[in-house]
């Protein structure tokens, strides 16, 4: 008999505060260290490929340090990974729900028992301090479990309306060959989630992972393959988007495209798989999560010490390097003043420093992120007073950037329209809170925002007017669990395709109605003997 599962729940933190802790963290940390500079294959209908075209990861804390480097995909590597994935397909799509649910399970059970080791490559390949890589490694457990447990869901009987005469039912069918295009600042929880949910509904993978965090794709493979996955479910191939990217979107064989990562890349994806070659028997479904500018609205009657320290968590966590992160701070004129104060003490009190030590703050991901953040700081500067930061952290051996804080940013500014994606926060006064909620709708995006107010017909009024696909009240904007905050925007934000929720496995899956007609036959000769027999009981 199959083990009954557990009501599902996200996954518990571990405390760093605690010196046992963090010290079981840092010692996977150093053991990690001592695997650094391997060569890693692909990974095509099973089989391991080498290429003598490499790329590095690099550790953004000490740009020396390789961690790995990893064969790239050519074109004809992706091809191969393609027809390898479409030949699994045909025997995957029929593998019992259960039994391709219980891949996740146990994947799940793997993390948990790998995780702080899972944790250590991920201080080390984006820079992120333990709590933050500890949550990154919780949310892809807690993917796993929804996703295997949202499939059994689906599997299931249909809710459907029965017709008389007819027996009606719904089942849903698998899509095909996917690719899936993962970013590297949740390097592994989205990109298990992403994985999970193609590969649970029955679809198979070419799984490309960002070239600034190769080494957590390879993790989860590896872990899959331990499992016994059959070959081609998922193919792992590491290449430059410009070699593969546009080869792997426009293959006639792929059925749909699960991309997060910015804007421009995502609309581009969406254009070229909009095409319908003669050879293309379907529209390509396309599954985005593109980014945002998301702004914290605090009110004049805020507790400002509690949106203070909301404000500088989203803004700054990972280094600002969330799609989730406030980047806008859009603040009450009777406030104001008071507020940036507030904003500026405790930015100036964040410790910046190496993540293998655990310090607040780490580096940037890559020199492209490094070099980008530069020019807007500069920009900022000249649209906006500077209160905290504004340089780099000089002497440094890796990416670092002070957390940068400018004020008296005008709606429609550069810095206050523009991802950055970095520690830099913009902090724009209102003049009442009709004013913050116009500026806060203000943008081409509308993934997260949060508003602070002690005001109830304030918050009701955000409920209903602040048009983000997330939506905070009295918290941060930042931190959403997988099953409590389903994961998605609005606008150029993305599908809002609600990672985490209960929808989200639709996307990965076709709905077929079967209605088959009742044989009538026996039910006459049923009512015929019933009006015989009443008719023998009458004559008596």
């Amino acid at each position: 008999m199959a083990k009954k599962l557990k009501e599902y729940a996200p996954t518990t933190y571990q405390d760093f505060a605690k010196p046992a802790v963090a010290k079981k963290q840092h010692d996977a940390i150093v053991a990690v260290r001592k695997k650094f500079g391997k060569k890693y294959p692909l990974i095509i209908d099973g089989k391991k490929v080498m290429t003598e075209n490499t790329h590095p990861s690099v550790n953004p804390a000490a740009t020396s340090e390789v961690l790995g480097n990893f064969s790239m995909a050519t074109k004809d590597h992706a091809e191969a990974a393609i027809q390898a994935a479409a030949k699994a397909f045909q025997k995957w799509k029929n593998v019992p729900p259960a039994e391709r649910a219980s891949y996740l399970f146990k994947a799940a059970e793997v993390i948990r028992q790998r995780r702080n080791e899972i944790n250590a490559w991920m201080i080390s390949e984006v820079g992120k301090n333990y709590l933050e890589a500890d949550a990154d490694t919780g949310e892809a457990i807690d993917f796993l479990e929804f996703y295997g447990r949202e499939m059994l869901r689906y599997a299931g009987p249909q809710p459907v309306t029965q017709n008389p005469g007819e027996q009606n039912q719904l089942v849903y069918l698998p899509l095909g060959v996917g690719a899936v295009i993962p970013p590297w600042n949740f390097p592994f929880a989205i990109l298990v989630g992403m994985t999970s949910a193609a590969i649970v509904t029955g679809n198979t993978v070419v799984l490309k992972p960002s070239s600034d965090s190769p080494m957590m794709g390879w993790l989860f493979v590896e872990i899959l393959n331990s499992l016994g996955l059959p070959k081609g479910v998922v193919n792992f191939i590491p290449g430059d988007g410009g070699e593969i990217g546009d080869y792997i979107v426009d293959h006639s064989q792929i059925r749909f495209i699960s991309f997060t990562g910015s804007a421009g890349v995502g609309k581009r994806i969406y254009e070229r798989a909009s095409r319908t070659p003669d050879n293309q028997l379907w529209l390509k479904r396309v599954v985005a999560e593109m980014g945002g500018k998301d702004a914290i609205v605090v009110d004049s009657e805020a507790n400002l010490e509690d949106a203070a320290n909301g404000v500088v968590a989203a803004a700054f966590g990972f280094q600002g390097q969330k799609c989730s992160a406030c980047s806008r701070a859009i603040v009450d004129r009777k406030v104001y003043d008071q507020f940036v104060q507030m904003v500026k003490e405790r930015v100036e009190n964040i410790e910046v420093g190496d993540p293998m030590e655990n310090k607040a703050m780490g580096p940037v991901a890559s020199q492209r992120a490094f070099n980008t953040i530069q020019k807007y700081i500069e920009i900022g500067k000249g649209e906006g007073k500077l209160v905290a930061g504004g340089s780099i952290v000089e002497g440094a051996s890796g990416w670092y950037i002070q957390p940068t804080v400018i004020a008296d940013v005008k709606p429609g500014a550069t810095i206050e329209q523009e991802e950055i994606f970095g520690p830099v926060l913009a902090i724009i006064k209102a003049r009442d809170f009709n004013d913050a909620l116009n500026i806060a709708n203000g943008t081409k995006y509308g993934l997260t925002g949060a508003v602070y107010s002690e005001n109830k017909e304030k918050l009701e009024r955000a409920a209903n007017e602040f048009f983000v696909g997330n939506l905070y009240l009295n918290r941060k904007c930042t931190g959403a669990l997988v099953g409590v905050h389903p994961f998605g925007g609005f606008n150029l934000s993305g599908t809002d395709s609600k990672a985490g929720g209960r929808d989200y496995l639709l996307l990965f899956l076709q709905a077929k109605s079967i209605a088959t007609k009742v044989n009538s036959a026996p039910a006459a000769k049923k009512v015929a003997a019933k009006k015989v027999a009443a008719k023998k009981a009458a004559k008596k």
